[in-house]
């Protein structure tokens, strides 16, 4: 099994490059889609997030309102502590599971978007970034995903920097262009991905 963690800016393009990996047979493992399963009703994350933060985070039919959470977690960092507490643990054990469902020729690919922010890189065989230029982020996250310029550049800002996700890359996608030059690049790193096996497999 190959363990392959995949990371990039906000805006970079790298669920595209997820898709692409997982339609060339990788093993697709999504921490922010875990993230959500974990804290679905019924379940004991959503269980334990309204122990912490009361039944004011449900909405009316009993699921997660993420707004109103997002609200109280993002501008007080004990609050995002003691979520990140609660649904890290949960998202790591589901995703262990998957991994070890996956078979021993397997290219796991773990599409972690914070994988530079919590030092998670040496979890990983290769670390595969999805790279574009700040300015390209700001263009497709304002034209493409209806953000005000504002909050683009804080949700930019509240990542790593372009250059601490370059550092931890032993492969690099380069997605400042087009999106029909992204898929010849995601190709040729799968064949390095299926043919290297290692961090070897090459350097960004």
């Amino acid at each position: 099994m190959l363990k392959v963690g995949l990371t990039g800016g906000i805006g970079a393009g790298k669920s595209e490059v997820s898709r692409l990996l997982s339609s060339y047979g990788a093993v697709l493992i999504d921490a922010d889609k875990i993230a959500r399963e974990v804290v679905e009703p019924g379940t004991p994350g959503l269980a334990a997030v309204v122990a912490a933060f009361g039944p004011e985070i449900l909405t009316a039919d009993g699921s997660l309102d993420r707004p109103r959470l997002g609200s109280i977690v993002f501008s007080d960092p004990e609050a995002l502590a003691t979520l990140n507490g609660i649904v890290h643990p949960l998202v790591g054990a589901r995703s262990a599971e998957l991994e070890a469902a996956a078979g021993p020729e397997a290219v796991v690919v773990h599409d972690v978007p914070l994988l530079t922010e919590n030092g998670l890189a040496p979890l990983y065989d290769v670390v595969v970034v999805v790279d574009a230029s700040p300015g390209t982020q700001l263009d497709r996250l304002v034209r493409l995903r209806g953000m005000t310029e504002v909050e683009a550049r804080s949700r930019m800002a509240a990542q790593a920097t372009r250059e601490q996700r370059r550092a931890v890359a032993d492969l690099l996608i380069d997605n400042d262009g087009p999106l029909e030059d992204l898929e010849p690049q995601v190709r040729k790193v799968w064949d390095r991905l299926t043919r290297g096996r290692g961090g070897s497999a090459g350097s960004p």
